[in-house]
C-alpha cells in the first residue's frame, strides 16, 4: 500500500462568470461540470437513510468504526477501542440516478468582503499572511473567522497550506493550549492526508496507511484521530472484502478503508451508473442487420469494436493513436445508422485532432459535453441526447467525472470508453479505465493496428518493459547525450530553435518540449524561462508574460490547455487555447498561467506534436517510471529528440518501474451488480 504523495502539480480553478448570453468558454465549462458534481454530492447526501450496513459477527476495527458512526448519527458519544479487522458488510441497493434538468453555468459567489475582513484579522492575529484572507473565507465560508479562532487547524482546509504553517498559525492564536496531541489536530491532518492522498490518485486510504502518515505528522494517537474525524463526520469509513472466507466459521477477511465523503459517493455512484449500462440492454435503435452490414464494412478490430458496441451498453476499446481509427469508424457507422453518436475528449487539442477522422460535428471535450458547453444538449429528463458516446483519453477519467458521465447517459444508451493503457493515470483520484480492464465485466476490444514507423516500434516496446534500439533513418529518433544540467538546458533549446527546425523542417511552434517537474534545474521553470528568452524575448509587462508567448493554462485542477498569449488589458490576459479567445483575470493569472514551451508529461497527456524534446536531466531519477516515459515518448508525431543524462535508470525504469498503485473501491463496488453476482 502507497502512503499518500504529493500531487504532480498544485492548480487552481478559475472563478470567471460567464456574461449572460455569451459563449461558454473550456473553463467555464469545467466549472460548470464541477458545480454539477457538487450537486450530485449534496443530492446524495440528502439521500442517504442510515449508517452504513453491517454484517453479522463484527469485530475489532470494523465494529469500532460502524460503531463510531452509528453513535454520531443517533447522538451518542462513539466507543473508544482499537483497530483491528472484521468481515464486511453486504452493500445496499443503490437509488436509481436522478435525471437533472440542464444547469446553466453559474460561477461561484464571491465571499462577502465582511467575511474577508474579518478572516483577515483573525490571520493576521495568527501571524498568517493576510493574501490567505479570500481562499479561506471561500474555502470555509461566512462564518470562516469563528471557525478559525475556535479551530485554527482549519487552515489546513485552504489550499497550498501546509501542516507546519497551521501549527504555527495555531499556536500563536491559542498559545499553551496549542500542542501536538489536540484533538482538533488530529482531525484536520486526517483529512487533509486523504486530500493529499486524493490528489495522488487514491479514493480511500487503509487505516494502517493512514494512522501511519498521521505519526509521521506528529499526532500522538493517530487511531484516535481517525476515530475522531469519523465522529465528527469528517470522513466515511468502509469495510471490503479481500477473499474467500475459509470455512463456514471462518469470518470473512476484509480492509478496513477511510476516504473523503466526496470521492467515496462519487466512487459509489460510478459503480451503480456502470452497473446500470452492463445489466441494461442497448436501445435497438438500428436493426441487427444494420449493425452486421457496419461490421463487415469495416476491417479487423474495428469490425469487432462496432458488433460489440452493438449489443452491449458498456465496451472498453484498448489501443495507441492509430487505434483512434477504430471508435472512429464506430462514430460513422452510428452516423449512417441515424444514431445520435458523439465523442468526448480530454482536451480541446484532442478534440480537432479527432474531429478530422469523423462525419459531422460529432466531437466535444469531456468538460464542454457535461457542461453542455458543447455536444448535443440534454433530453427533457437532463440526460445526454445520445444513443452512443465514445470516451476517448479514457485513462484521463477521474472517478468525480466518471461519475457524471454514467449518470449523465439515458436508459438504454451506449458507452464506449476508448485509450491507452500504458499512459499516465488520471490527475483526479481514481484509476477507472484500468479498474474496469482489471474487472473484465464488459466486453474489451484490443486494437491490433499498432502505430507505424520508428516511433511507434519504440513506444510499443517500452509499453511492455522493452527499451528497443530501433532504426530511425529519417532521423525520427535522436538521443542527444549531455553531462550536467547546464548542458541539459542549452542543448534543450538549441534542438528547439536550430537543429530540429534546419533538420526536419518543423518549427520551434510546433515542438513541445516534455520534462519531468517543474523545480529542479532542469524544471519547467527553468526551460521555459531559457526558450522565452530564445524565442520570444520580452519585458514581461503582464506578470511575466508578452504576446507570442507560449502557455499552459489551467482553468481547473486536472486540467492543462496549450496556447498562446495575444495579449493583455484591463480584464486580463488573453489567451487563444485551440482557436478559442480566452481571457483569464488579473488575479487569477499568477495561479493559473505558465509558460507553456515545457510541460511535464501529465500536462502533455491528451495531446500530440510533429515533435517533442524530452528532457531527462540527472536529478530527474526519482521521477521516471514506464508509465511517464511511455506518455512522454508518444507525444511526437514525427520526431523525438531524448535529452539524455540518466545514464542506464531509462532502461531500468522502463522495465522495472511500472505505475504508482492507487488504493480504490470500484471493483469491490461493482462486483456485487454484475449478472451472476448473486449465484
Amino acid at each position: 500500500m502507497s502512503t499518500p504523495e504529493t500531487p504532480e502539480e498544485p492548480r487552481s480553478a478559475d472563478d470567471g462568470t460567464p456574461a449572460e448570453g455569451a459563449q461558454v468558454s473550456e473553463a467555464e465549462a469545467e466549472l460548470a461540470a464541477q458545480r454539477l458534481e457538487r450537486e450530485r454530492i449534496e443530492r446524495r447526501k440528502a439521500e442517504r437513510q442510515g449508517p452504513i450496513e453491517a454484517g453479522a459477527k463484527l469485530s475489532g476495527t470494523a465494529a469500532d468504526l460502524l460503531a463510531a458512526v452509528r453513535a454520531v448519527e443517533s447522538g451518542e458519544k462513539p466507543p473508544a477501542t482499537v483497530f483491528e479487522e472484521a468481515r464486511p458488510a453486504p452493500r445496499r441497493p443503490a437509488p436509481e440516478p436522478v435525471r437533472r434538468a440542464p444547469v446553466v453555468p453559474e460561477g461561484p459567489a464571491a465571499p462577502a468582503e465582511g467575511t474577508v475582513g474579518e478572516v483577515r484579522e483573525v490571520l493576521t492575529r495568527g501571524g498568517a499572511p493576510a493574501a490567505l484572507a479570500a481562499p479561506a473565507a471561500a474555502a470555509l465560508g461566512e462564518d470562516a473567522a469563528d471557525l478559525l479562532r475556535e479551530d485554527p487547524w482549519q487552515l489546513l482546509r485552504v489550499p497550498g497550506v501546509r501542516p507546519e504553517q497551521a501549527d504555527g498559525f495555531a499556536r500563536a492564536l491559542l498559545g499553551g493550549e496549542a500542542g501536538p496531541d489536540d484533538e482538533r489536530r488530529g482531525r484536520a491532518l486526517t483529512v487533509w492526508l486523504l486530500e493529499q492522498a486524493a490528489a495522488a490518485g487514491h479514493t480511500v486510504l487503509e487505516t494502517a496507511a493512514l494512522t501511519e502518515a498521521l505519526g509521521r505528522q506528529g499526532v500522538p494517537g493517530p487511531e484516535d484521530a481517525v476515530r475522531n474525524a469519523i465522529a465528527e463526520g469528517d470522513v466515511l469509513v468502509f469495510q471490503d472484502a479481500v477473499g474467500e472466507a475459509v470455512g463456514e466459521d471462518e469470518e470473512q477477511p476484509v480492509r478496513v478503508l477511510v476516504g473523503l465523503e466526496r470521492c467515496a459517493l462519487a466512487e459509489e455512484s460510478l459503480a451503480d451508473g456502470l452497473a446500470r449500462l452492463i445489466n441494461s440492454a442497448p436501445k435497438q435503435d438500428g436493426a441487427a442487420e444494420e449493425w452486421e452490414r457496419a461490421a463487415s464494412a469495416a476491417e479487423g478490430s474495428a469490425a469487432d469494436l462496432i458488433r460489440a458496441a452493438s449489443g452491449h451498453g458498456l465496451v472498453l476499446h484498448t489501443g495507441g493513436e492509430a487505434a483512434l481509427a477504430e471508435p472512429a469508424a464506430l462514430l460513422n457507422a452510428a452516423h449512417g445508422m441515424g444514431l445520435r453518436a458523439w465523442a468526448a475528449t480530454h482536451s480541446p487539442v484532442g478534440r480537432e485532432r479527432f474531429a478530422s477522422r469523423v462525419d459531422g460535428p460529432a466531437v466535444a471535450t469531456v468538460a464542454g459535453l457535461l457542461s453542455g458547453a458543447e455536444g448535443p444538449g440534454r433530453d427533457p429528463e437532463g440526460a445526454l441526447a445520445v444513443d452512443l458516446l465514445v470516451v476517448l483519453d479514457a485513462p484521463q477519467l477521474d472517478v468525480e467525472t466518471a461519475a457524471l458521465l454514467s449518470e449523465s447517459l439515458p436508459d438504454g444508451a451506449r458507452l464506449v470508453l476508448s485509450g491507452d493503457p500504458a499512459v499516465l493515470w488520471s490527475v483526479g483520484p481514481g484509476r477507472v479505465f484500468a479498474d474496469l480492464l482489471a474487472a473484465r465485466a464488459c466486453p474489451q476490444i484490443a486494437s491490433r493496428r499498432p502505430d507505424p514507423g520508428p516511433l511507434g516500434e519504440l513506444v510499443s516496446g517500452i509499453g511492455v518493459g522493452e527499451l528497443l534500439q530501433v532504426e530511425a533513418p529519417e532521423k525520427e529518433v535522436v538521443i542527444v547525450p549531455v553531462r550536467d544540467a547546464g548542458e541539459a538546458v542549452h542543448r534543450t533549446v538549441q534542438l528547439v530553435a536550430d537543429s530540429v527546425p534546419r533538420a526536419l523542417g518543423v518549427p520551434a511552434e510546433e515542438t513541445q518540449v516534455i520534462t519531468p517537474g517543474h523545480g529542479g534545474a532542469v524544471g519547467t521553470r527553468v526551460l521555459n524561462a531559457a526558450l522565452k528568452e530564445r524565442l520570444n524575448p520580452g519585458p514581461g509587462r503582464f506578470a511575466g508574460f508578452d504576446p507570442g508567448d507560449r502557455v499552459a493554462w489551467s482553468p481547473a485542477p486536472g486540467r492543462t490547455l496549450p496556447g498562446r498569449v495575444v495579449g493583455a488589458d484591463g480584464q486580463g490576459l488573453r489567451l487563444d487555447c485551440a482557436g478559442e479567445t480566452v481571457v483569464v483575470p488579473r488575479d487569477r493569472v499568477e495561479q493559473t498561467v505558465r509558460h507553456g514551451w515545457a510541460l511535464t508529461a501529465h500536462q502533455a497527456v491528451g495531446a500530440r506534436w510533429p515533435a517533442a524534446v524530452v528532457v531527462l536531466p540527472g536529478d530527474a531519477v526519482p521521477a521516471l517510471s514506464r508509465p511517464w516515459i511511455y506518455t512522454a515518448f508518444s507525444r511526437a508525431d514525427r520526431h523525438l529528440s531524448v535529452v539524455h543524462g540518466v545514464d542506464q535508470a531509462l532502461q531500468r525504469a522502463v522495465a522495472e518501474i511500472p505505475a504508482k498503485p492507487r488504493t480504490t473501491r470500484l471493483p469491490v463496488l461493482l462486483a456485487p451488480q454484475l449478472p451472476g453476482a448473486a449465484e
